[in-house]
């Protein structure tokens, strides 16, 4: 097998190399999201892409346009990352997506041009496509379930941490020449991908992709160091291997791919696979729809328009996305407390009323500033204090469920490719909010914020009838959640309800019944093997532990 960097590192440390290798890359995706929108406004930048004149963007259609090709290729680039990674491996895949986003970022520090840039962000987006789809799954199937939670708050901590740091080194440079003011803070991206790309030699590949290309001493070897090394005898060890190589077995059924979740799960059945694709990418629709970029990545026109100055627009904005990070390390004190739904349904609340206080008092603000510049400067900071409550509620309450919430719903051996069409609705969201932001702010000012403080009104009942709730739910849950027909949750609990009533209480019962129906329903597939090794693994694994629960108990995810 060779020498394996790895192996010189205890177990823990392993794990921790892994979590930090991915903390990095998401930094990068959150300062890509965060620095665009003051990079695009410098007279340097503004010179060379032909977006206006001086200080002054008069093509708010092409500056929209610029920011939205790097989603772009987020689109393409998480399927074809997740394509890859299962056919050359987690640490191949994700060498790749991170040597695009460094070339990607180098590019756009050295373009000379608005179509040298658009090609460069197409590049960059695309290797953030492998990199979200790719590291996110790597992680989760080197992490044990109990870790899963914390692990996410690490990833996006590290998300506003990105955005935090864009925000700041603009402001710190806001004195420089013109070309430095633009072409450093995009060069500087280079650094966490180089990290990135120096570091995946010293973590190991995925025991569960080694075991889908039947390298099992390899992938066997791997969980006994990062499980606190462990000998190969061990009963826990002997226990994992058993679930993933069920696993294995499970994802080769025709209906955990891609073709057939696109196309609404033909072949799932009960499973509602389909159904659950469309969740996952429509919630990272509404999250993108809510308010958030307008507030985080184009904050220095949000505070313009408040009639501040240029200097203090800048540090506001690096001061916003500060509270950004602290709020996203609170989300750990109430995402499992109060639930995935509760969580959105507070935040959308709280953003509504914010941004249309903010939008009012930015009005009022400007009708001021040549009768009363003191009063318009009193009520253009209440329109910046809404703007930091809306940042710290949306990252306390929303950000994390929008995003675990992708992984949730999916059976294990479905997981990765499921989570493709999440990131794909991140890619979409983004893309498009970026690109008509500029477009709004520039012509309608103050009322944008009244349209996205509607949207999160509108979202609200979505949320509330469409959207099982999964905090708190094990893995046998998860499918008799989406059991019904019906797309209403109503309906599903009710069904969840009378399958588990009929299983004498044993929720593990009912979820294999479930799979047994589903599997009798396609007996087509010449590679089809029962599920049945998956679920015994798993009830297994839970009745040694004392997991095994009635029906009004719930074991955590």
């Amino acid at each position: 097998m060779g020498f394996r960097l790895w192996r010189a590192l205890p177990g823990k440390g392993v794990l921790l190399m892994l979590n930090g290798l991915s903390a990095v890359a998401l930094i990068y995706e959150g300062y890509n999201q965060g620095v665009y929108g003051s990079v695009s406004g410098t007279p340097g930048f503004i010179a060379m892409s032909g977006i206006g004149y001086g200080s002054t963007v008069t093509y708010t259609t092409k500056q929209g346009g610029l920011a939205a090709a790097y989603y772009f290729g987020a689109i393409f680039g998480a399927f074809i990352g997740g394509w890859l990674g299962d056919k050359l491996g987690r640490k191949k895949a994700a060498f790749i997506g991170a040597l695009l986003s460094f070339f990607g970022s180098a590019l756009q520090c050295g373009s000379i041009n608005s179509n040298m840039f658009i090609c460069a962000r197409v590049i960059s987006g695309l290797g953030i496509g492998f990199i979200n789809n790719i590291i996110l799954t790597w992680v989760s199937e080197l992490t044990q379930a109990h870790d899963r939670g914390s692990t996410f708050s690490l990833v996006f901590v590290s998300n506003f941490l990105g955005i935090f740091l864009a925000n700041w080194i603009n402001f710190g440079i806001s004195n420089s020449d013109d070309a430095f003011r633009w072409r450093f803070p995009l060069g500087f991206m280079c650094i966490p991908m180089f990290i990135v790309i120096v570091g995946i030699p010293f973590v190991p590949e995925s025991p569960r992709w080694l075991m889908a290309h039947h390298r099992n001493s390899e992938a066997i070897d791997i969980l006994c160091k990062i499980r606190g090394d462990k000998d190969a005898s061990d009963p826990d060890i002997v226990r994992e291997v058993e679930l993933i190589n069920a696993v294995v077995e499970a994802s080769y059924h025709r209906r955990n791919n891609y073709i057939n979740i696109a196309l609404g799960g033909r072949y799932s059945g009960k499973l509602h696979l389909g159904r659950r694709a469309v969740l996952g990418l429509a919630l990272q629709q509404i999250q993108q729809w809510t308010g958030i970029l307008v507030m985080v990545s184009w904050a220095t026109k949000l505070f313009e328009l408040s009639s501040f100055d240029s200097y203090k627009s800048s540090w506001m904005s690096g001061l916003l996305n500060t509270f950004g990070v602290i709020g996203t390390a609170a989300a750990a004190l109430v995402i499992d407390r109060m639930g995935r739904r509760m969580c959105l349904q507070v935040s959308f609340a709280i953003q509504g009323v914010s941004l249309f206080l903010v939008a009012a008092l930015i009005k009022s603000s400007q009708d001021r500033v040549t009768s009363n510049p003191s009063e318009s400067q009193v009520l253009g900071t209440a329109a910046s204090s809404f703007a930091f409550t809306f940042v710290f509620f949306f990252t306390m309450f929303n950000i994390v469920p929008c995003w675990i919430y992708g992984t949730e719903i999916w059976p294990q051996e479905v997981r990765a490719k499921g989570y493709s069409f999440t990131i794909l609705g991140w890619a979409l969201g983004c893309g498009t909010t970026t690109f008509v932001i500029p477009i709004m702010l520039s012509h309608i000012g103050w009322w944008s914020f009244i349209f996205f403080g509607c949207m999160n009104i509108v979202v609200m009942p979505i949320i509330h009838f469409f959207y099982p709730e999964t905090a708190g739910r094990s893995l046998e849950e998860v499918d008799l959640l989406f059991a019904s027909d019906s797309l209403l949750v109503s309906k599903n609990m009710a069904e969840y309800n009378r399958r588990v009533t009929e299983a004498g209480g044993n929720i593990a019962v009912a979820a294999r019944r479930l799979l047994d129906e589903v599997d009798g329903e396609d007996n087509l597939d010449p590679r089809r093997v029962s599920l049945s090794a998956v679920q015994d693994a798993r009830v297994k694994i839970d009745s040694e532990k004392g997991h095994s629960k009635s029906l009004t108990e719930k074991s955590s995810f």
